[in-house]
């Protein structure tokens, strides 16, 4: 009786691969240790607007003009791209063992587009990324003094 084996595969591409995957996770830990920043285009900032997001105990958010201390903006319903994007800036912070007295600053770009920073940790998140739905929801914030509300129903953004 004579057994037949299938050919065996070289094992060098495995280990070549394993060797791939292991250097650029190295090199991206790497990037993340040392405080490596992403670099891009980055135009000037034309205009700001210093602001604190609260929790509402109706669920809604908050959004307080930190100059004033007037409320200038309500999030009502889920508001999933507002929390997360929020959570993410806090996160930062409380990675850091930050406090939430310093305000978050919403920022116009010579170019038009908006973004959202935190001073304390120099975090921003460029809001035109996540496209022009979630865009919409910070542009009523850039210069209206008055207050304004956004509603969701339900849907997540």
């Amino acid at each position: 009786m004579s057994v037949h084996h299938a050919p065996s595969s070289s094992s060098k591409p495995l280990w070549l691969l394993a060797l791939l995957v292991t250097c650029s996770f190295l090199v991206i830990a790497a990037a993340r240790w040392g405080g490596w920043t992403q670099v891009g285009h980055d135009a000037p900032v034309v205009w700001t607007r210093a602001l604190h997001f609260q929790d509402h105990s109706s669920g809604a958010v908050l959004v307080i003009d930190a100059s004033t201390s007037r409320e200038v903006a309500r999030f009502e319903g889920e508001q999933g791209f507002v929390r997360g994007s929020l959570r993410a800036l806090i996160r930062e912070r409380k990675r850091r063992e930050l406090g939430a007295v310093q305000p978050f600053v919403l920022q116009e770009h010579s170019d038009g587009r908006l973004s959202l920073r935190d001073p304390t940790t120099d975090t921003r998140i460029p809001l035109d990324s996540f496209g022009p739905s979630q865009l919409a929801l910070f542009q009523p914030l850039r210069r209206l003094p008055l207050v304004i509300s956004s509603s969701s129903q339900g849907d997540t953004p």
